[in-house]
């Protein structure tokens, strides 16, 4: 067994205690990992409990904005590189089919391996995919390291988990859940605030050196403070592979399918093609693990009605939010605002989403975890009606409260899913944690895929019908409309001698009004769909956790009880 792995000590109640062989350190019971592939649980000394915490924030905000950089710098990174809008949504594509996979696999590798060699080839990937990136722009590298960065976003998640794990007093090690998630998300919005002090002239020279920067930071502090050993397990089989490369194959092509048919519209050949490819490859995928003794994705557990409605409500969650990354950013670029004028409200989103997180954690109660997924959807109801009374006057500022409240209400609600989710997994098995991890990553990602997708054709559908609309009012005996050309051509008379020049600039320019105020009330439309289908979704959350509240059952309290004693096992 390698120096910087544990010697289990064991007797016939099990593992007692276990000696890291490198340190010499005597690991109690109430120290022992939650389970194969995570870290130790030792106690430390308040200031390297801090350091623990520090770090486990700072790697949190790394590996979300792995992908919140590409997010907020797409156009930019199309001009740099020269790129056409399907080659930037091949960028996405190769972020998103790796770090939806990824989870389920790294998860084996922490197992196999052990946890500090996972840390330091997470870290050095990281390093390597930002430098490369730096130093050799262009699409196919921007391509590799895009994936890559998938890859280590993917491992910075659990490696933040553990690290505040670390630095969190054993009775709110399960607020370490929250954080996590809730660090990724807050990423987003703080790398789009961000972004326009350091896109200079905009190139991304800066942002790039940027990245690298944070990348030598988390590696830094991973080396200097290491995670306590753990132990580990031979998980590994040769069917491993065939099932894992099936997997992915089948969510690239979902992730393709999605994001390439927003930007080139659902009539392309070849991406029902890429559809019938992800169909197959999951299907064969699907095959596989149900006939295998010791699958890497336990489907039969997975399809079960718990699980299924909580990846259910996993994905809603993230195709609501979508209102926010979809709806109000693509109503405030139609009126025009550009990334130096949204810079407050953007500040507004982060502190919206840290408040998320301090009021998750502060009011977290495990053995009601349907509460706050209840309260979170019914924010952004409410703030997507409120959101239906924009119009072309509206100002960024207007936005704070609502689109504050949907960045609140977005991580108020995925901590307590994921952690429900991890109780009922841990409680079936520590295998099947592999599965639920899965589950989970594929939910959030191809979710928030889908939700951009379907707001993006709904938006396009109601674009239509309103120019249509109009169209039909565009008539000479239309007294408004005469009134704004007449107006038009008075404002470029000045610089317009012509006539007919002048008529025509007015035309140009009414024109471009009336497509303005067409898209306006398409997000209009797109804000009520998503204010109803989160009431939908309210309702259908409610009504069994008041039948279970009326009745007094906890559906998670063998769970609960199961965790809490693994978490705080007394001293020997």
């Amino acid at each position: 067994m390698p120096a910087d792995e544990p010697v289990p000590g064991r007797t016939d109640a099990g593992p007692a205690a276990f000696v890291d062989a490198r340190s010499g350190y005597r690991f109690q019971a109430h120290e022992l990992p939650l389970l194969p592939g995570s870290p130790a649980n030792p106690d430390h000394p308040s200031a390297r409990k801090t350091a623990y915490l520090a770090i486990g924030v700072l790697l949190g905000l790394v590996g979300g904005a792995q992908n919140g950089f590409l997010l907020a710098n797409t156009a930019a990174l199309q001009a740099t590189l020269d790129l056409t809008p399907v080659d930037a949504g091949w960028l996405t594509v190769a972020f998103y089919s790796t770090y939806a996979c990824m989870s389920m696999l790294l998860f084996r590798v922490r197992q196999e391996w052990g946890i500090q060699p996972f840390a330091r080839w997470a870290m050095a990937g990281l390093v390597a995919a930002n430098l490369v990136q730096l130093l050799q722009p262009g699409l196919g590298v921007e391509l590799t390291a895009r994936a890559i960065a998938g890859i280590v976003a993917s491992g910075l998640s659990a490696l933040s988990l553990y690290y505040l794990m670390q630095g969190l007093p054993a009775k709110m090690r399960l607020a370490a859940i929250v954080l996590s998630v809730g660090l990724s998300q807050v990423a987003f919005p703080l790398a789009r605030a961000l972004s326009p002090a350091l896109l200079i002239d905009g190139q991304l020279d800066r942002i790039l050196l940027f990245q690298f920067g944070l990348s030598l930071l988390a590696l830094g502090s991973v080396f200097l403070l290491r995670l306590p050993p753990g132990i580990r397990q031979k998980t590994f089989e040769p069917l491993d592979i065939v099932s894992f490369a099936l997997f992915l194959i089948g969510v690239t092509g979902l992730c393709a399918f999605l994001v390439q048919g927003r930007i080139q519209w659902w009539d392309t050949p070849w991406l029902g093609q890429a559809l019938a490819l992800a169909i197959l490859s999951l299907g064969a995928c699907a095959m596989i693990e149900l006939n295998r003794a010791s699958p890497m994705l336990d489907l039969r557990w997975l399809s079960s009605r718990n699980l299924l409605a909580l990846a259910l409500v996993a994905a809603s969650v993230r195709v609501l939010v979508a209102e926010q990354g979809f709806g109000a950013t693509g109503l405030l670029s139609s009126l025009g605002y550009g990334a130096d004028q949204l810079t407050g409200y953007l500040w507004v989103l982060t502190g919206a989403t840290v408040a998320g997180i301090v009021v998750s954690v502060l009011r977290l109660d495990p053995r009601d975890l349907v509460r706050p997924v209840l309260v979170a959807i019914l924010i952004i109801a409410v703030a997507a009606f409120a959101d239906t009374r924009t119009g072309v006057m509206t100002r960024p500022q207007d936005l704070f409260w609502t689109q504050g409240a949907i960045a609140f209400a977005a991580v108020f609600a995925v901590g307590p899913v994921m952690m429900e989710g991890m109780l009922r997994a841990l409680a079936a098995g520590t295998h099947r944690v592999v599965s639920f991890i899965a589950m989970f990553s594929l939910s959030q990602s191809l979710g928030g895929l889908a939700g951009t997708a379907a707001l993006s054709a709904f938006h396009t559908i109601r674009l239509k019908t309103h120019l249509i609309d109009a169209g039909q009012t565009l008539t000479l005996s239309n007294q408004p409309l005469a009134g704004a050309l007449a107006n038009a051509a008075r404002r470029v008379a000045p610089v317009q001698i012509d006539p007919a020049l002048q008529q025509q600039s007015a035309s140009a320019s009414v024109t471009q009004e009336i497509g303005r105020q067409a898209a306006v009330l398409a997000f209009n439309d797109v804000f009520f769909l998503v204010g109803t289908l989160a009431s939908l979704a309210f309702v259908a959350v409610l009504v069994p956790w008041a039948i279970n509240r009326i009745q007094g059952r906890n559906p998670l309290a063998k769970e609960l009880a199961l965790l809490q004693s693994r978490l705080t096992r007394t001293p020997q």
